[in-house]
């Protein structure tokens, strides 16, 4: 739609419904249209500033970023969190729903303010409920200040389903996802795990995308990137989606993966990259092949289907006609490698070498936090769904369960707690934290493993960039590049029956490894990242040094994995927690058990802000930070 009228694809252009002769016709411009996949039925999304993806925020480290975030939606409250940016001195402004911050009301205006403290590809999204993948996203970008080396380009990807908001698919995934009779199955991951069933159609780059169907495809416009021959560039790549991986390629170029997740890595040539919810990459391409135009190819790493976006590399002085450039060929003589793979093996016709992340190293010495750990300081995190029916996704057994008010600021308040009915082959619900001490280094082992393993999900950690130690790998075919077996590194205990255990309570098979004693951890130059995939079947070794009191989200940055409480809250330097801005707005349940209180002649009100007066039957802590539904501003 624009203007009131409805709109069509057509030879990457856009047509007025009522056009019949393209070629005689002006198309329309696409500034202000949310073209998705040119799919013509309306579907509901979220706008910022009344752009999909939402605008590009672009600093400079250092600076303090504020940003006035209204919620002018008619029916839905809204938070926004600053995707890696660790928030260090401002935990109250990480933007996630019920653990840092109480979501802002329709009508309401919420104000971010907080320090740019390392350069990075970042990016903010809504962080409640189903949201993220509605559109509410956008690019962060925080440079150095001096001159740009290189033009860059911003590439947000996405899926997308054109029929359905995310919250009704996550409905049709957990009651059985039928569309006109015909049931929709899952997809496998090239190793051979589950992907969760959810259906899309297309895939998005910076919003733009094309449907695909048996007859071909809808003609819907494309994001063209235009550069001259002989320069280098940059594209800052940002995983926005809701779970699937991508392996992104250029036709006729290779990539240098040179930066993720905001920091820099020693340069790395590939033929293509994989990325997954949540990360970020900085590849560096050479335009150096000849004048024309090229796929830029968006596929997903998926078995079972075909499913891909297209973008146009355009060199200047190329026609304006659409590429016919084809994809590489891999051949045992001249394989392809592949950075990010999740799995060590793709299937052996292929001809693909994987690299896993744990292979790239940083651009210069960092390193970890080292020392002897105590048996405190070590943590085995499983996320997987155990059990044999449906059940919820979990760390450890714990499906974690938000609380009614801001952790963060209203810790005291919270109602429900972790109990001793969480156990080794057990699943409870519960609000799962983990106490970090301050100044300790703390050892972090991510597990995906026994009865509840499921495709490699990438966990985002809030507040802190952590060193990448270590990566362990399944058993796998050599021939297939299926799996066949967890790790062995690990004794998930509880069931005989390694692949039938809930792993809730798993150790290193060899004792001599604990205390940080594991072979082959990369001290003195690891890399540092905020999401990172955990292996199907596998294992990540991380550290992180617990400077950054504050309460900070651990989960899945798949949105359906979040939503089905995969996830935990790392609560830091509890005691060291900086107070949140006076006025700070304050959330919970409402009792109406007893009478309410007498109100006071005006003349006698007590001030809002005087504690002292502020007491007795009548008086709510809601008063003193101006009403649970006031508006926060802190210039």
């Amino acid at each position: 739609m624009k203007d009131g009228e409805a709109l069509f694809p057509a030879n990457g252009k856009l047509y007025k419904y009522d056009v019949t002769n393209t070629s005689a016709a002006e198309p329309v411009d696409l500034e202000n249209v949310a073209i998705t996949d040119g799919w013509e039925e309306p579907r509901l999304l979220i706008a910022v500033n009344d752009q999909f993806p939402g605008p590009a925020i672009e600093v400079y480290q250092g600076q303090t970023v504020v940003v006035h975030v209204t919620n002018s939606l008619p029916s839905d409250s809204m938070t926004i969190h600053w995707h890696g940016l660790p928030q260090v001195g401002t935990p109250w402004m990480d933007g996630v729903s019920f653990l840092t911050q109480c979501p802002f009301l329709p009508g309401q205006t919420f104000t971010y303010r907080f320090k740019a403290s390392h350069k990075g590809t970042y990016w903010y999204h809504s962080h409640i409920g189903m949201m993220r993948s509605m559109g509410n996203y956008g690019p962060l970008i925080i440079r150095e200040k001096k001159p740009l080396r290189m033009k860059e380009f911003i590439m947000l990807l996405t899926e997308w389903n054109h029929d359905w908001d995310s919250n009704l698919a996550q409905l049709k995934e957990e009651d059985g996802m039928f569309i006109n009779r015909t049931e929709i199955k899952e997809t496998h991951s090239l190793d051979g795990a589950k992907f969760s069933l959810f259906n899309f159609h297309s895939v998005l780059v910076n919003g733009k995308g094309r449907y695909f169907s048996e007859t071909g495809d809808n003609g819907a416009p494309l994001e063209n990137f235009s550069v001259d021959k002989r320069n280098d560039y940059v594209f800052r790549i940002i995983a926005a989606g809701v779970q699937v991986p991508f392996r992104f390629s250029i036709d006729n170029h290779d990539i240098t993966v040179i930066a993720s997740d905001g920091y820099d890595l020693d340069p790395y040539t590939a033929e293509s990259l994989i990325i997954h919810p949540g990360e970020r990459y900085d590849v560096q391409i050479s335009a150096s092949a000849d004048i024309s135009n090229y796929w830029i190819r968006i596929v997903s790493v998926e078995a079972d289907v075909e499913r891909f976006g297209l973008a146009i590399l355009k060199y200047k002085g190329a026609t304006g006609v659409e590429p016919t450039t084809s994809k590489r060929l891999c051949t045992a003589q001249n394989k392809c490698r592949v950075v990010n793979c999740p799995f060590l093996h793709y299937p052996q016709s292929q001809n693909i070498e994987c690299v896993t992340f744990d292979q790239l190293k940083n651009k210069v010495e960092d390193k970890a936090p080292n020392g002897p750990l105590e048996e405190d300081q070590e943590f085995f995190l499983n996320f997987a769904f155990p059990g044999l029916a449906w059940i919820p996704g979990s760390v450890n057994g714990r499906t974690f369960r938000k609380p009614v008010v801001s952790a963060l600021t209203q810790p005291q308040e919270i109602e429900i707690e972790c109990k001793d009915d969480c156990g080794e082959e057990k699943v409870c619900q519960c609000p799962y934290s983990i106490d970090l001490h301050h100044g300790k280094t703390y050892q972090m082992v991510f597990l995906n493993m026994g009865i509840g393993k499921g495709f490699s999900h990438p966990i985002h950690m809030h507040g802190h960039s952590f060193y990448v130690l270590k990566m362990g790998y399944g058993s796998y075919n050599a021939t297939t590049g299926k799996i066949i077996g967890d790790n062995l590194d690990i004794d998930c205990r509880g069931h005989l029956d390694r692949e039938k255990s809930f792993c809730n309570d798993a150790t290193w098979t060899n004792p001599s490894w604990l205390g940080g004693n594991v072979p082959g951890l990369e001290l003195k130059n690891p890399p540092r990242k905020d999401t990172i995939i955990v292996p199907t079947g596998g294992y990540v070794v991380v550290r992180i040094k617990a400077d950054n009191p504050g309460v900070w989200f651990m989960h899945c940055h798949i949105e359906l994995h979040t939503m089905d409480g995969m996830a935990v809250m790392l609560n830091e330097s509890f005691d060291m927690h900086p107070p949140p801005p006076e006025g700070f707005p304050t959330c919970g349940n409402f009792d109406y058990s007893r009478p309410a209180p007498m109100r006071m002649p005006s003349s006698s009100t007590p001030k809002p802000h005087d504690e002292e007066k502020n007491e007795g039957p009548g008086y709510s802590k809601y008063d003193r930070y101006g009403g649970e539904l006031g508006n926060f501003f802190k210039n």
